[in-house]
């Protein structure tokens, strides 16, 4: 049987919306296509037997539908596959997009029909209600679906737009979940600002400020780290990660593909790729006005105070996703490896930024990067913002344990409570 190159779509919601009108000739359908599933980023990988990294290829293990890579653990010696959910006849991605796609809002014969035309494969209606329901622990928007689709057609769920902001960021924004989110919760009905600044995003972003303005992860400003606390945690955002990034062939894919299932199936992301800019003016306010606490990055690696009239004259990002959740605003970047990352003063400007932008006072922020292993918090007012009080304290009570207050001004010393 010749084999088809299958493109990965992860959740293409655009393309979704119309129904496939303009897609590629597809293989005759008395033809039954094999896939190669595609090699899982090296970051996303273990052993499930012993959480091993350290494997090599093993063949392939021929199915239906697809030829599935296998690996040989080098600790362990024994063989597995790059997925979690064995036994499922259809690839992975098809699975994924045929879920996203019935959360959209379209009916189980739709989805079908969509899936046939992307994937060339016969899928039932029964086999895709059975992946929603067999999922439905992961994909937690199917308690608000049969609201949504009252509310808004399948192909106006989402609003998305594509913005040239020197490289291609692809903006999403839900439209039902987020008035879903804010109407169920009395404490998320003071976030009526962040609606309103997100719906005019695709109309009203000042497009030249992110071709002229320094990039949030390349700006000189810094932070002092003292009198904070970073908590680390496994959450629902680490198991979706793991579970969506078994489907991802290349590294430079991972963001998009996490993005497109999280914002169309769980129950907090209301939109992805938030365009955020801070200007000078904003940045004195917050220095002067408000009392927070801006330095500038040295050559030797250490902070020196800022003057206001030495900050930066725009600074501008785009946040990979924005939730909702537990009467706060979350502020997320997906980032590889998480465990060695540390964003504090990326996450820092684009709360800075968005809350300028809305209004909302920085308090009702919280900032979070996270892989498929591990999730780091912490609050931004806190980097900013130092109380006599919290500069007296020296340990924190969490329900993951007791964190040690970081007492060095330069950097975070800790990401693990110290007893639990």
């Amino acid at each position: 049987m010749e084999e088809k190159k299958q493109k990965n779509y992860i959740t293409d919601v655009a393309a979704v919306a119309e129904i496939s009108k303009t897609r590629e000739d597809s293989t005759p359908q008395n033809r039954e296509v094999i896939t190669t599933r595609p090699r899982p980023s090296a970051d996303s990988l273990c052993c499930p037997y012993c959480e091993s990294v350290k494997f090599t290829r093993r063949g392939f293990r021929q199915k239906k539908h697809e030829r599935v890579q296998l690996y040989l653990c080098s600790a362990c010696q024994r063989t597995f596959t790059a997925r979690l959910t064995k036994g499922k006849r259809y690839p992975l991605a098809a699975i994924l997009d045929g879920v996203s796609i019935y959360n959209l809002g379209y009916s189980l014969m739709q989805s079908c029909r969509a899936l046939k035309e992307r994937f060339d494969l016969d899928i039932g209606p029964s086999s895709l209600s059975n992946w929603v329901e067999e999922f439905s622990d992961l994909c937690r928007f199917c308690r608000y679906r049969e609201f949504a689709v009252k509310m808004y057609r399948p192909a106006d769920m989402i609003e998305q737009a594509t913005l040239a902001h020197q490289q291609l960021y692809r903006y999403r924004y839900h439209r039902a979940k987020i008035d879903l989110i804010i109407k169920e919760d009395i404490r998320h009905r003071r976030f009526h600002p962040l609606k309103e600044f997100l719906e005019l995003v695709s109309s009203e972003c000042p497009h030249q400020y992110f071709q002229e303005g320094l990039r949030a992860s390349e700006s000189p400003l810094a932070f002092s780290k003292k009198a904070m606390i970073v908590r680390g945690k496994e959450n629902y955002a680490t198991r979706l990660a793991a579970f969506v990034l078994q489907a991802v062939a290349e590294r430079k894919q991972r963001h998009e593909a996490l993005q497109k299932f999280m914002i169309a199936n769980d129950s907090v992301t209301v939109a992805t790729e938030v365009p955020v800019y801070l200007r000078q003016e904003d940045l004195e306010h917050l220095q002067t006005q408000l009392g927070f606490e801006l330095y500038n990055k040295s050559t030797s690696g250490e902070m020196e105070p800022l003057p206001p009239p030495a900050v930066p004259r725009l600074i501008t990002g785009h946040i990979d996703l924005l939730q909702i959740r537990n009467g706060q605003i979350h502020i997320l970047d997906y980032k590889p490896q998480a465990a060695k990352a540390r964003p504090i003063e990326q996450l820092t400007i684009y709360a800075m930024a968005i809350s300028r932008l809305t209004g909302l006072r920085l308090y009702e922020f919280k900032c979070a990067w996270f892989d498929e292993k591990d999730y780091f918090e912490f609050f931004p007012l806190h980097v900013l913002y130092k109380t006599k009080t919290s500069k007296r304290r020296r340990r924190v009570q969490t329900i993951e344990g007791v964190y040690d207050i970081n007492l060095d001004p330069n950097r975070i010393t800790s990401l693990r409570p110290v007893t639990i």
